[in-house]
């Protein structure tokens, strides 16, 4: 069934997905990743609200678009398609331990992760993402890593978590242009004191809670599991919670020029400003590839006092 949204004739996403030939999760990562496009609808249209897609849409148009490319549906699926640590490496012709050290050094970011029975968190990257980076940089496949990224891997750096976390806010700050979702977003990485240390007006804080997106839905079967997606979804170097809390007090000043009275207009509902990010039990604002640097992924070429500080 179609439903006019805007104008336009829209999908509802299980419908636009059945007709794409995607499951649930490849879907949803297309729509994180801009592959397909959505519009916002209904009352909850805020990023990310109401489960990892929100109350939102798929113009018909777009999926007809999508279906009228070459190669349908295995082009899509191709695109979206995801790799874990081993079968990324075997695509880039190297070993489990040179790849782990590249994803660690910030050269190839995550677009997923689960939680494993052991509670340690498996990030997933794009094939065509991992392939790319092989034909772009041959030199970082063989022979001696290169000694700015050494530093950077002896100093225990690992930009994996940073990189996801960038690119999930950057994913939902593109959905909205409201202002206050915007802050919402960013404030959704930050740890319950560094929030409450940039936004010292109570309801502020509430309606900021009750606008946090989910950033993911990840199985999460025992309190290990729980504990670290929790720390996944939360900033924790000093560099990015600096990061974050120079960009939320930017959003929060926008914010409240364009809507100054919302916050106590919405401090009515208590109920509101406990919403959490959605777990299940039994992963337009463009931010830097690296958060809490400002930079995109580093170039292996340069010298060692390019690496961002973590001090």
């Amino acid at each position: 069934m179609t439903v006019m949204c805007d104008g336009r004739q829209t999908l509802a996403v299980g419908r636009a997905a059945r007709e794409l030939g995607l499951r649930t999760g490849e879907f949803e990562l297309a729509t994180q990743l801009g592959e397909v496009g959505t519009i916002p609808a209904g009352a909850d249209d805020r990023p990310g609200g109401a489960g990892p897609l929100g109350r939102r849409r798929v113009p018909a148009e777009e999926v007809a678009r999508l279906q009228a490319e070459p190669g349908f549906p295995d082009s899509l699926r191709e695109r979206i398609r995801t790799v874990g640590t081993t079968e990324a490496a075997e695509l880039m012709g190297i070993g489990p331990g040179r790849f782990l050290r590249l994803t660690r050094a910030g050269c190839l970011g995550p677009v997923r992760f689960y939680v494993n029975r052991y509670g340690a968190v498996a990030w997933l990257y794009l094939a065509a993402e991992a392939a790319g980076l092989a034909d772009r940089e041959p030199e970082l496949m063989r022979g001696n890593i290169p000694a700015a990224m050494r530093v950077m891997l002896d100093d225990g750096q690992d930009w994996r978590v940073r990189q996801w976390r960038g690119r999930r806010v950057a994913q939902l700050m593109g959905q909205t242009e409201d202002r206050w979702e915007k802050a919402a977003v960013i404030a959704a990485v930050l740890p319950p004191e560094e929030l409450a240390s940039v936004v010292e007006d109570a309801p502020e804080r509430s309606l900021l809670r009750g606008l946090r997106p989910v950033l993911a839905s990840v199985i999460t079967a025992t309190p290990a599991a729980r504990a670290s997606f929790e720390r996944a979804l939360t900033a924790e170097e000093f560099d990015e919670v600096l990061w974050y809390r120079v960009n939320l007090s930017r959003a929060l000043e926008a914010a409240r020029r364009e809507d100054p009275g919302r916050p106590r207009k919405a401090a009515a509902p208590a109920h509101a400003a406990r919403r959490q990010p959605r777990f299940l039990h039994g992963p337009s604002w463009e931010g830097p590839a690296h958060p809490y640097s400002g930079r995109k992924s580093p170039s292996w070429t340069t010298e060692t006092s390019s690496l961002p500080s973590r001090s």
